[in-house]
């Protein structure tokens, strides 16, 4: 959560530059995002542990610093040039999840670094779990919830993981050991480690904001109950 905070510093740095940018549309910066985030899947799945692999992974950090300086700066310019969209806000969230999804999963998928799938479509459910439950906290309640292992938080610790193998690969350093059981026999590494934090934290962000909403909920229903009509089927009584 601690790097959602930069958001705001990030808006006042870069608003008064894209307020001049009336030429470029915010929907087509949100769509490029697309394209070069499935390239640096690629470089993530491709990657191999020699001297070429690891210039590739430095690549793919690069690459996803440019994803999320793109995903930064699509929703300020929307603002600065007075162009916000609900589809505009609609796409930009849905790239986000498919990005979150297809990075892991390539990560998952790379034979050098990881070479199990089951753990990169792990750590992707259950980072898609976290982030389902902070846009249903805001349908049910009203805010959105940000609390927990935040997107920021994951993409700053990805390029982080993404750096420091191609660093390993580039000086001839590795890891010694594997990980746990059932993935006993994925070696240890900066990769491997992410998908375990990102696995984990994806389900602590479930549960954490799964409760935060459950105690909002429960003060909005002693504020004001929902009253059912008789016939009106468009609440759960029992949930």
């Amino acid at each position: 959560m601690a790097l959602e905070k930069l958001r705001a510093v990030w808006e006042r740095k870069v608003f008064g530059f894209a307020g001049k940018m009336t030429w470029l549309s915010p929907m087509l910066v949100t769509l490029v995002t697309l394209p070069v985030g499935i390239f640096a899947a690629w470089l993530m799945a491709s990657a191999g542990s020699d001297n070429t692999g690891g210039w590739i992974l430095l690549a793919a950090a690069a690459t996803v610093g440019i994803c999320q300086l793109l995903d930064g700066f699509d929703g300020t310019l929307a603002r600065a040039t007075n162009r916000v969209t609900r589809f505009g806000d609609l796409l930009d969230h849905t790239i986000d999840r498919i990005l979150d999804i297809i990075w892991l999963v390539a990560i998952g998928m790379n034979a050098a670094w990881v070479g199990d799938e089951s753990l990169g479509w792990l750590a992707a459910v259950l980072t898609l779990f976290g982030s389902y439950m902070g846009t249903q906290a805001q349908a049910v309640t009203g805010s959105r919830d940000y609390s927990g292992f935040s997107r920021a938080d994951r993409m700053a610790l990805m390029i982080l993981a993404l750096v420091a193998s191609g660093t390993m690969a580039l000086t001839g350093n590795e890891m010694s050991g594997t990980l746990f059981a059932p993935w006993s026999g994925v070696p240890l590494n900066p990769l491997s480690i992410l998908l375990i934090i990102c696995a984990v934290g994806g389900l602590y962000t479930f549960i954490r904001r799964f409760m935060q909403a459950k105690g909002q909920l429960a003060i909005m229903d002693e504020q004001k109950p929902l009253s059912v009509s008789e016939g009106d089927t468009t609440v759960d009584a029992d949930a």
